[in-house]
């Protein structure tokens, strides 16, 4: 299939488009970005610096991938924005670049960001995440698979979403969300399970029964997070889920939200 640009668009002759990308109108496309094939740029679309898309994303109009970060501390060389396969980019979304020579902001594939959605300098997006309208991560942030994050939710730095996590909109995020749980407020408190969330992906009866013990143990009885964890693991089965969700709690750098 044939690559089609609109008459005015702007493609610079060093740019790499895949097959069937369609470039529609007054788009921008600078000269170190490469499409794979069948990505659809809607009008209006900024698409600049070291910034590589994989096959089939679509991105609509006044998005805006691939510029410099924000970051103060950027103080020049080459870095990137790397994107999978399969996302969805609505209107006036903004992905910035890394800040220090030679890193990236990396985003994974089958992902949904709505309009006016923010993934800062050098943050971490893994694939079938959800991000509502406005929603915003800070830079250096992680995101796992399968998250979900609310409108207008903003997480802060260096903070960590973990996999089939749900933010409730509006939440201000300051420390880490851990994986299958839900958090939400301002400032955000773990609320439960996301137990629909799982349901909805399969998880077995046993795992779902065995993290909502573990929420009860970790956010509801005072325990430190150690002793919460020597509870888990000497009381609940171990499952890959329990493990996945006790490794989290004790690699975390800004702290649990609780």
């Amino acid at each position: 299939m044939a690559t089609h640009l609109h008459p005015t668009a702007i493609v610079h002759p060093g740019a790499v488009l895949g097959e069937g990308c369609e470039i529609g109108p007054y788009c921008v496309v600078g000269e170190h970005v490469r499409l794979g094939a069948g990505c659809r740029l809607h009008a209006h679309v900024v698409i600049d610096g070291h910034t590589t898309l994989g096959t089939n994303n679509e991105v609509f109009p006044f998005a805006c991938l691939g510029q410099r970060s924000q970051d103060l501390k950027w103080k020049g060389g080459v870095t990137r924005v790397e994107i999978g396969d399969r996302n969805v980019f609505r209107e006036y979304v903004t992905v910035h670049s890394a800040t220090a020579d030679g890193t990236a902001t990396r985003v994974g594939s089958d992902n949904n960001f709505l309009a006016y959605v923010h993934l800062a300098h050098d943050v971490q997006v893994g694939s079938h995440v959800i991000m509502s309208n406005v929603a915003t991560l800070a830079g250096h942030v992680t995101v796992d698979d399968h998250a979900i994050i609310g409108g207008l939710a903003a997480v802060h730095q260096f903070c960590r979403v973990g996999r089939y996590a749900m933010i409730g909109g509006c939440s201000k995020v300051v420390q880490d969300i851990p994986p299958f749980m839900m958090g939400d407020g301002n400032p955000a408190e773990m609320r439960f399970v996301n137990k629909v969330g799982l349901e909805r992906n399969g998880f077995s009866p046993e795992a779902i029964k065995a993290l909502t013990t573990a929420y009860k143990i970790l956010f509801r009885e005072g325990l430190t997070n150690a002793n919460a964890l020597t509870r888990i693991e000497a009381e609940l089965p171990a499952l890959p889920e329990v493990q996945h969700l006790a490794e989290f709690i004790r690699t975390s750098d800004r702290g649990v939200t609780r």
